[in-house]
């Protein structure tokens, strides 16, 4: 009897440690695309431009520029906006930890470089229009139309 109960709770128990585990690491993602948003935001704030450089996703390039003091492409001064936690990187720039995805992904990012303080975004087939200068997210991995991080 006592064996049972013990099963049957750890029936119930299980599936919530594994929603709490994924809550979590899309807390840990959207909390990093803020941290890349606030740096972009600092590298405009510096230089009074976005950095011209990025392809729309935090690869290689985009990470060299606002994560070290290198100053090519744009950030002349060598200012390090962002430190980004190992988990956060590989060879492709600065991408979701593992077991976030299957395999790992760069953030998308876009940037208001008309000044219309207004982004507008598809993500699957959803639209999101949001009051902002600078967007950094991931596409929700259990629905592909949600995005993860600051565009929301």
């Amino acid at each position: 009897m006592v064996i049972s109960i013990i099963g049957l709770l750890a029936g119930l128990g299980l599936p919530a440690i594994n929603g709490a585990i994924q809550a979590g690491k899309k807390a840990e993602v959207a909390s990093m695309a803020e941290s890349i948003k606030t740096a972009v935001n600092a590298f405009y704030a510096e230089y009074s431009a976005y950095p011209t450089n990025t392809s729309g996703a935090t690869d290689k390039t985009f990470l060299d520029l606002i994560s070290t003091t290198n100053t090519n492409g744009g950030n002349y001064r060598g200012i390090a906006f962002l430190e980004v936690p190992p988990k956060f990187t590989n060879a492709n720039g600065i991408v979701t930890p593992s077991g976030f995805y299957k395999g790992q992904s760069n953030f998308f990012i876009k940037m208001d470089t008309t000044g219309a303080g207004v982004l507008t975004n598809t993500v699957g087939s959803s639209t999101y229009v949001v009051p902002a200068s600078v967007a950094v997210w991931v596409v929700d991995p259990k629905n592909k139309d949600k995005p993860v991080g600051t565009f929301k």
